[in-house]
């Protein structure tokens, strides 16, 4: 499964001819390039560099190593990725939109939630909370017992309760593009997708 790394751009949304509205996600891919393959039994594993740049203030020294031992240019990210052994594919290639995509196909995006730091169990587990009335009081959006009686005389791990939310990967399956622009590289998916906008995700193609 191939996987490309892109950002986020915003949303927007689009009227079809019937009058309905669809929402849109846009998403910007960087540029890529193969830096290196290493061939298994089942599929290829290929390191690719995203994002080229000149500026190496912010970059690891083991990464700026990297690069100098293969003798590319250097990048901000870098993604390793299994494609399949049907695809043919060499080191310095890269994948261009209107080689993998066309409009109506299905791709699956991972990305990082926004975070909503320290919420409750009325919006972070969808509980309905407590009775309005009838002698409860303060206590209206609270989550209620926890454990059970003396045996076994704790909470499990892994209960339902209130903490911090957000900040997970989250991976959307079978979004839909709909739109294609292969001069800017930008593409737009119906519906939303995980992060902020402007921030990094990972785009996953199942035929590639």
């Amino acid at each position: 499964m191939l996987e490309l790394i892109a950002k986020k751009v915003g949303m927007t949304h689009q009227y079809k001819n019937n009058g309905v509205s669809v929402p849109l996600t846009m998403i910007k891919f960087y540029d890529n390039k193969i830096i290196t393959i290493k061939e298994n039994s089942d599929s290829n594993v290929a390191q690719i560099a995203f994002e080229k740049t000149d500026n190496k203030k912010n970059l690891n020294k083991s990464v700026i190593g990297l690069y100098e031992k293969l003798q590319q240019p250097i990048h901000k990210k870098l993604k390793t990725s299994n494609i399949k052994k049907k695809t043919e594919v060499k080191v310095g290639d890269s994948f261009e939109i209107s080689q993998i995509l066309k409009v109506g196909d299905k791709i699956s995006i991972r990305g990082l939630t926004s975070g909503k730091g320290f919420a409750g169990v009325m919006k972070r587990w969808n509980f309905s909370g407590l009775e309005a009335s009838h002698g409860v009081s303060v206590s209206h959006r609270s989550h209620g017992s926890t454990g059970q009686r003396q045996d076994p005389g704790k909470t499990f791990r892994g209960k339902k309760m209130a903490g911090h939310m957000g900040v997970e990967f989250v991976t959307v399956k079978n979004l839909q593009v709909e739109y294609i622009d292969a001069d800017q590289s930008v593409i737009a998916v119906k519906g939303c997708i995980p992060g902020k906008n402007g921030s990094d995700i990972v785009i996953k193609f199942n035929n590639i």
